[in-house]
């Protein structure tokens, strides 16, 4: 009689159980940690500035006033300006690319983390650009303030010694794109070298 074919149970598993399952088979062969280790790099270690320009874009100016609708006025716990409202919707949207460039900074894989942070301030200028009749239009200082938070923030981890050179090689990647920006991200680089907190710290 001939054997059935075993079930490629890991096919069907969730993201979390594929990661509970790592986690198993490293504990029971640590000998493979190296191994996923490189995995893990290159997995991490690459990332497209254009790719992430692209997705900031649309995810700002693809905001809706209805949302802002559901966000803003009376609730229990008090009165929402539209304002505040929109700004909190707009810098929600984009916080996972903030998070995003954190953890591979600090997983030691600076060069894809200032390739998501050139993208994230590429995107936010784009969406600047769009003339957008949406939620960013209650905001419109809002891409300029949240490109200067992202590299402020990304520079925050870096050794102070090291910042000036970070900064830099991110402003002449995206310089002649954000060319009217760039006062203001030469300035943030100036106060990560001096660690003065500046206004979107």
């Amino acid at each position: 009689m001939p054997r059935r074919k075993a079930t490629d149970t890991l096919a069907y598993l969730c993201e979390g159980e594929h990661a509970q399952v790592l986690s198993e088979l490293l504990k029971r062969h640590p000998d493979l940690r190296g191994e996923a280790n490189a995995i893990a790099v290159d997995l991490i270690d690459d990332a497209s500035s254009d790719a992430v320009a692209e997705e900031v874009a649309d995810l700002v100016t693809g905001i809706g006033v209805d949302e802002l609708g559901s966000r803003s006025g009376k609730h229990a716990w008090g009165y929402v300006e539209p304002g505040q409202a929109a700004w909190d919707l707009l810098d929600e949207s984009i916080e996972g690319f903030r998070d995003d460039m954190t953890r591979r900074c600090k997983a030691g894989m600076k060069p894809a983390a200032e390739k998501i942070c050139a993208g994230i301030v590429l995107g936010l200028h784009g969406a600047e650009d769009s003339n957008n009749d949406g939620v960013l239009g209650w905001v419109p200082d809002f891409p300029a303030e949240a490109a200067a938070w992202a590299m402020s923030l990304l520079l925050d981890l870096y050794p102070q010694r090291q910042r000036r050179a970070a900064g830099n090689r991110i402003v002449r990647a995206i310089g002649e794109h954000v060319e009217d920006w760039g006062e203001m991200l030469n300035r943030v680089v100036d106060e990560a070298v001096s660690a003065k907190p500046g206004k979107w710290r």
